[in-house]
């Protein structure tokens, strides 16, 4: 079986964890058990993790410091089988930090130092040319700057290349990215943040979608968390239900998703709900786990568990 060709551009990130039984209040001091533990991380690092775990050919673009803080996160990339030659190096800036505070129910809150993400530039992605013009799939997230996600997104256009964006943190995007953008993953606020319809029914999913479609957007997959994946094209729509699971620590269990979609899903898009079994799969078993990067599952361990 061949396998998908996936460029994923985004951030890394040193993630340093924290967990609390629970979170403080305003002005309120917490003791903890443990000292700050670091990890990698990072939205476009961990989509990419979890693409090449799951057996996608995948090539990551992104930038690091110099200082070295990001070395055992590019060893976690080769492990996993990930073209690394496009990972740059930023002069004058850090690797990008990530401070998680955990609680005891699996929730999360999370601060972002952008660092070398934010220096990833147009020029940067044009290095890098050659293996988006060969991907399947090219996706990106929003914790770079938006002008180095529309080189790549065009590149890919220019060239018959399947466009898929993640638009987290939640931001306001500029019309020119979305008009590039084949399929679009936002969560319920993402998707309200953009089209400014709040999701409480089936109708409002419904006007979020004819928003997307308006600019362009041909393929919808709205995560739902605990309920699944809302997805929608011109020809169908559907909910594919979530796996009920205790989850431990939610941090990753978005860009686990992202990753394994585009590990499976076919060029032509005929396997899309298939594949977001799959997503809800491989994430469902992330969230089972602490970590981010560590609690990504393999291809084996995902079938395994769902044979």
């Amino acid at each position: 079986m061949s396998r998908n060709k996936v460029v994923i551009v985004g951030s890394t990130n040193v993630d340093k964890f924290i967990n609390v039984t629970r979170f403080p209040k305003p002005g309120e001091t917490l003791h903890i058990d443990q000292a700050q533990r670091e990890f990698g991380g990072g939205k476009g690092a961990n989509q990419a993790i979890a693409a090449g775990r799951l057996e996608a050919e995948t090539t990551f673009v992104t930038k690091v410091g110099k200082e070295g803080n990001a070395d055992f996160i590019i060893e976690d990339f080769k492990e996993a089988s990930i073209n690394t030659e496009y990972i740059l190096t930023a002069d004058n800036e850090e690797t990008g930090q990530a401070f998680i505070t955990v609680s005891e129910d699996g929730q999360n809150t999370i601060l972002v130092y952008g660092g070398a993400n934010m220096t990833l530039s147009a020029k940067d992605v044009m290095a890098a040319e050659q293996p988006i013009t060969e991907a399947d799939f090219v996706v990106a997230q929003l914790e770079i700057p938006i002008k180095a996600i529309e080189q790549a997104f065009k590149i890919a256009k220019a060239n018959g290349v399947t466009t898929v964006l993640n638009p987290a943190p939640a931001i306001d995007l500029p019309k020119s990215l979305l008009a590039l953008t084949d399929i679009i993953i936002p969560n319920e606020t993402e998707a309200e943040l953009l089209s400014g319809i709040s999701i409480t029914n089936q109708d409002n999913m419904k006007e979020t979608v004819e928003y997307f479609f308006k600019l362009g957007i041909s393929t919808i997959l709205i995560t739902l968390g605990e309920q699944g994946t809302y997805y929608a094209t011109e020809n169908e729509s559907n909910i594919v239900p979530a796996y009920k699971v205790e989850a431990i620590d939610t941090t990753a269990a978005g860009d686990t998703f992202i990753g394994a979609f585009v590990s499976q899903l076919n060029k032509d898009l005929s396997n899309l709900e298939q594949a977001i079994q799959f997503a809800n799969q491989a994430s469902s078993l992330t969230v089972q786990r602490q970590g981010a990067q560590a609690a990504i599952p393999t291809r084996d361990e995902v079938i395994n568990v769902y044979k």
